[in-house]
């Protein structure tokens, strides 16, 4: 990645942390559409919801709104004609997604929503725009799968509070390291 693309990636994750709800919204927004925050609105959500468990409800439905937001910004490019892009961007995976886009639709869409991190979730919302899912059901099916795991990662946070962070980062960089190495066995 440029080098500058990462200083204004880490710019933005300051700005939106500083702004509280309509942060998340802007962080949920870009890491949906354009750019890509790994995890980042997690931890901003799970950090406003620790510091005023009154308002996760409010913290939850913004990132899923943001996210929301930025899938039906992605669809549309998609949908303008990104046929192309998406066989490149999805590689030998290609047909097996656009199978399941075309078959599933609403339910293969609430399930990719569904999977954590690090599922290409991006292309399963490309290939929707691409092979015409319709608009309703994308965008329901998105924003039932955002809400349960916005409003769940809240309610863990304010159920765990401080304990949270910790155990979220512990089981992250296991997480990295099983994936490193499962990647030099290839």
């Amino acid at each position: 990645m440029f080098s500058w693309l990462k200083v204004w990636k880490v710019k933005i994750v300051a700005f939106a942390t500083t702004l509280g709800g309509p942060g998340l919204l802007l962080i949920s927004f870009l890491d949906s559409s354009v750019l890509t925050f790994p995890i980042i609105n997690d931890l901003l959500l799970i950090n406003l919801s620790i510091q005023q468990p009154a308002r996760m409800p409010l913290y939850a439905f913004l990132a899923a709104l943001g996210s929301v937001a930025g899938c039906v910004v992605l669809y549309f490019v998609a949908k303008k004609g990104g046929e192309a892009f998406f066989h490149r961007k999805a590689g030998a995976r290609a047909s097996t997604i656009r199978t399941w886009v075309e078959k599933n639709g609403f339910g293969g869409m609430l399930i990719a929503a569904l999977l954590p991190p690090p599922t290409p979730f991006k292309v399963f919302v490309f290939g929707a725009g691409v092979f015409e899912v319709p608009l309703l059901s994308f965008t329901t099916a998105i924003a039932l799968a955002r809400c349960i795991r916005y409003f769940g990662v809240g309610y863990l946070a304010v159920r765990y509070g401080k304990e949270a962070i910790p155990f979220i980062r512990h089981h992250r960089l296991r997480n990295k390291s099983a994936q490193r190495q499962s990647g030099a066995e290839a």
